[in-house]
């Protein structure tokens, strides 16, 4: 019997090969392709180039919008008439609101635009360029500046404080408008080319499209609505003017409301017996200030009231309402009871005629004979109220 050979016959496979197998598991080569990176790389760092420029340029242009620090202290900007936003950012430049014209001319145009309206405008140096185009956006006839005249103040310390609140406007022009007769009052008499007295002291919302002229026509316009109210019309034996006058006196002399109808029931008395009114701060006006209470008594000027008799030719400051309501309603005379005129011999009159101050609020006593005076000035003295 033949033997059969049972292992499986061998088949012949390529891998069997040892050059094939080696030949075929060998990678190909590949491709070079370093010039993609290159663009890959260069992409990149012009990439970061761009971020870096672009922060930058960011960092300048914030920094020219909103500089930093604080702003400075405003001050006044004039829109001309014809300006356009060339000219005006020019001049924005010029005075140091902005340190670049052309930044601030781009800043606008993408921000909604500005149409200037001439007239003068605050602005603060240094300021978000966001502020000083809103400033810009709202006319001068809308931009105020609260100014309050205190009573008793004369023009010139009005033209004074005018120019503290508001700079742009100077104290000798608003003198020269008071006294120009280029703004005259109702009340005004001929010849008379000042406006003390005329002018109402109160709280003004000043624009920063007025002029001092402008400021002082509505002062004067203000005092003659408070004189139409008052009755200023229908004084009977004086003029308004006269009446102005009187009243400008009490402002000064008066520190309570109490004693102003008093010392216009003094001045009146002392007009109609002729006597001279003595009237101490009528010294004092158009007068320095380093002057004696001796001296003034011996200046001779149209103001001295111990010297000359009679009103002084103007008001000597701007009288509030309450003393024109003095000046128009003076108080009555002591009646015969009254301590100040039980020792008087009989047939004289018991009227006011003299008054000095009494405490440190700046109450006044007053009295009808000079006896009674000279005490109650010794009384003052003593309390050291007046000089010796």
């Amino acid at each position: 019997m033949t033997q059969v050979d049972e292992r499986p016959s061998w088949q012949h496979d390529p891998w069997d090969d040892p050059d094939v197998t080696d030949a075929l598991v060998i990678e190909r080569p590949r491709k070079q392709r370093r010039w993609i990176k290159w663009i890959i790389y260069t992409a990149l760092f012009l990439g970061m180039i761009a971020v870096v420029a672009v922060g930058v340029v960011g960092l300048w242009y914030t920094g020219q919008v909103n500089p930093p620090g604080a702003p400075g202290d405003a001050v006044t900007f004039t829109v001309n008439p014809g300006d356009t936003l060339l000219t005006v950012s020019e001049r924005l430049q010029a005075v140091g609101l902005v340190e670049k014209a052309s930044v601030f001319r781009w800043y606008v145009e993408h921000h909604g635009g500005l149409e200037f309206t001439p007239g003068y405008y605050r602005l603060r140096p240094r300021d978000h360029m966001g502020n000083i185009m809103r400033t810009l956006r709202i006319p001068p006839s809308q931009t105020y500046t609260k100014v309050t005249f205190p009573e008793g103040f004369t023009f010139a310390k009005m033209g004074a404080r005018l120019q503290l609140r508001v700079p742009r406007l100077s104290a000798k022009a608003f003198e020269k408008v008071a006294t120009s007769g280029d703004v005259r009052s109702k009340y005004e008499p001929a010849g008379v080319h000042s406006l003390e007295g005329l002018l109402f002291p109160d709280t003004y919302q000043v624009s920063n499209g007025e002029s001092e002229a402008q400021v002082a026509r509505r002062m004067v316009a203000l005092m003659e609505r408070v004189g139409g109210q008052e009755h200023l019309d229908q004084a009977v034996g004086f003029t308004p003017y006269q009446v102005l006058i009187v009243a400008s006196m009490i402002e000064r002399e008066a520190k309570v409301d109490a004693d102003r109808a008093k010392i216009a029931r003094v001045i009146y008395n002392r007009l109609y017996l002729g006597m001279p009114l003595q009237i101490d701060a009528t010294l004092l006006y158009n007068q320095p200030s380093t002057k004696t209470f001796a001296q003034l008594k011996a200046t001779d000027t149209p103001y001295n009231t111990y010297l000359h008799k009679g009103l002084p030719p103007t008001p000597i400051a701007n009288p509030g309402r309450a003393s024109i309501r003095a000046a128009l309603n003076p108080a009555a005379n002591p009646s015969k009871g009254d301590p100040l005129c039980v020792a008087l011999p009989v047939g004289t009159p018991c009227v006011y005629l003299y008054y000095v101050v009494a405490d440190t609020d700046g109450r006044h006593v007053f009295a009808v004979t000079e006896q009674q005076h000279a005490a109650n000035v010794a009384k003052a003295r003593a309390k050291g109220l007046l000089g010796p």
